[in-house]
């Protein structure tokens, strides 16, 4: 009866009231334009906002700055810097000044390709910086690297603009095997541009298991991509493909990014590349929406919160897999006829 059947509904919400947990918010519907892709036809570009969802409490993972700071300190705490170069970077940092110079500048001290003594100690900066991910992992950021996996699985591509190895460690504890490749190994990065290293993560700045790949000055890609064929084939996927920003805000200005994907391809409006953002600020979002379209990307909201990217993404992930398994139809099969048979068939 109607009563009995409303008080049982009173008592849920009450329990669940109780629990703690609050009632669920509406989900957020997905964009046509985009649930309908396949996974082929994607290229994920994961930024520091997913490795900092991953993994909260490493600093390094959260921002260049804090990247930085943790190289600085690890080079401190093994006596690598004179006092009066300390300080330099210290204020520096403090002033946040040209943080990509500083960088530069640091890793010059510190880097392989010098011949002073410091050099070797790069490798240790950069272990010490990102030691023992493995066990700084938290549960809703593995959702998130569980959806990029997923996707990958049914034959997206992935990049990112990230030195650490979340996803690589994440997948290695699912029993799957990724490889991590950087711009220095022209040979995989052809194969990977051309779809034949699926299970390969390009990281376009390097990855800090391989140093001497590891690019941070905007000429620094120059020296390691001097092949136009490789470079060619990679800014082929821009036209070609659809680019999916995850956790990037602003990595569409990033200079390896520009020179890589935004430089050499005309037409960028003809495009269509999506970007995942929290809606936070609303004239912020406004700003990024209108500053994104002349580059081809459509920017969405995927919450209010961080926390709500995990489920949205989950949820677009189910969709665009199972629809590049059933053959579903596509945005543009979805009006008339053609969506309606191939709809009635599955």
């Amino acid at each position: 009866n109607w009563m009995a059947s409303n008080a049982s509904l009173t008592l849920d919400k009450e329990a669940l009231l109780e629990d703690g947990i609050p009632p669920t918010k509406k989900p957020r519907k997905l964009l046509p334009s985009l649930k309908t892709k396949r996974p082929q036809e994607l290229v994920l570009v994961i930024g520091t906002g997913i490795s900092a969802a991953v993994a909260p409490q490493v600093p390094a993972l959260k921002s260049w700055k804090g990247l930085i700071q943790a190289l600085l300190d690890a080079a401190i705490d093994f006596d690598l810097l004179e006092d009066e170069e300390r300080k330099k970077f210290q204020k520096c940092l403090r002033e946040d000044k040209n943080l990509i110079h500083v960088a530069h500048d640091l890793i010059q001290k510190l880097s392989p390709r010098t011949s002073n003594v410091r050099s070797t100690f790069f490798k240790d900066c950069l272990y010490e910086v990102f030691d023992d991910l493995e066990s700084k992992m938290e549960d809703t950021g593995k959702q998130l690297l569980q959806s990029v996996l997923h996707l990958m699985e049914n034959g997206a591509l992935v990049l990112t603009t990230n030195f650490d190895n979340l996803l690589e460690i994440y997948a290695a504890d699912q029993g799957k095997q990724l490889e991590s490749l950087d711009l220095t190994d022209e040979k995989k990065v052809l194969e990977w541009a051309q779809e034949k290293r699926k299970l390969s993560v390009l990281h376009i700045h390097g990855v800090y298991t391989n140093p001497s790949g590891i690019v941070l000055h905007p000429a620094g890609y120059q020296n390691v991509l001097r092949n136009t064929e490789v470079m060619r084939e990679i800014q082929k996927l821009y036209e070609t493909k659809s680019f999916l920003f995850l956790g990037c805000g602003w990595t569409v200005d990033d200079t390896t990014f520009q020179a890589l994907f935004l430089e050499a391809v005309k037409h960028k409006s003809d495009l269509e590349h999506f970007m995942l953002v929290r809606r936070g600020d609303v004239d912020e979002f406004k700003k990024l929406r209108e500053n994104m379209l002349d580059k081809g990307i459509k920017v969405i909201s995927y919450g209010n919160e961080y926390a709500d990217l995990p489920e949205y993404f989950e949820r677009l992930t189910d969709e665009i897999s199972n629809r590049g398994r059933a053959g579903l139809p596509r945005e543009g099969q979805l009006n008339g006829m053609a969506g309606t048979h191939t709809e009635m068939k599955v």
